[in-house]
């Protein structure tokens, strides 16, 4: 066994509002064995509280202290890189929740506007595009939360933060840089400053190829692909990445013997 475990949420421990087999077993199993769990997702419609407490309330009893989102990495990359900006938010309420608690204020005013923030918005609308698309013209940095194409639902998926940050790259000819959640460096040094641990004592158990395990691997950690979110073995073959372990159900996580200690 690993010292520390970093599960993704969406996908790999619950899809929608209904725990995935075998995730409280193995979560409890873990944390019975003195291992370290914490937990990182990219998506920014929940704020570590919420989290915290559906987590709490699905049977994994979890403080807010025990998770990483990409807008409580943003709100922290925020605070070192632009703490007076100001900003334009295409998001969705915690997101903006989050930022307002850290001091932060907001513009629609294209002259006013530093950064503009790129995000899951289920609320996008052409205004907001609009707004982005004056703010940058007139000089605004762009930034974004994820990288996520889709997040995954109960009846299938629905679009994510990916489609508006192409929205408004492909009507300013500006890049994101950086889109902070996994698979940034960003979002990595903030989860192994939480663990306090080097990286091979650490297993990133995710179902997404492109950020999951990505992360993991270029982070120097064990990683385990759980394939009951995005991720498929034809996906799998197709990328050319390589995980520690592949598994139907996030139960298999829990080995026998072996792994690092």
């Amino acid at each position: 066994m690993y010292s520390a475990y970093v599960f993704d949420l969406d996908g790999t421990i619950y899809v929608g509002n209904a725990l995935l087999p075998g995730a409280a077993e193995t979560i409890t199993a873990l944390r019975a064995a003195a291992r370290r769990t914490i937990f990182l997702s990219n998506n920014p419609t929940k704020t570590r509280e919420q989290y915290a407490a559906k987590l709490t309330h699905l049977g994994i009893p979890t403080s807010e202290e025990d998770i990483v989102t990409s807008s409580f990495v943003l709100v922290q990359w925020l605070q070192g890189a632009a703490p007076n900006a100001r900003l334009f938010v295409v998001g969705e309420d915690p997101l903006k929740a989050d930022l307002r608690e850290a001091g932060f204020q907001f513009s629609e005013k294209a002259g006013e506007i530093d950064i503009v923030v790129a995000s899951f918005d289920r609320t996008f609308v052409y205004h907001k595009l609009r707004v982005a698309f004056d703010a940058i013209r007139a000089g605004a940095r762009l930034v974004g939360t994820n990288p996520d194409r889709y997040c995954p639902t109960p009846d299938g998926g629905e679009p994510d933060a990916a489609a508006i940050i192409a929205a408004i790259e492909a009507c300013t000819g500006v890049a994101c840089d950086p889109i902070v959640g996994k698979p940034s460096p960003i979002m990595v040094s903030m989860a192994m400053s939480l663990l306090d641990l080097p990286a091979h004592r650490c297993m990133m158990v995710g179902d997404r190829l492109e950020t999951d395990i990505k992360m993991g691997l270029e982070a120097g950690m064990a990683t385990c692909l759980v394939l009951t979110g995005d991720a498929t073995r034809e996906t799998l073959a197709a990328s050319g990445l390589k995980p520690t372990l592949v598994l139907e159900q996030i139960n298999g996580v829990l080995p026998e013997g072996g792994g690092a200690t």
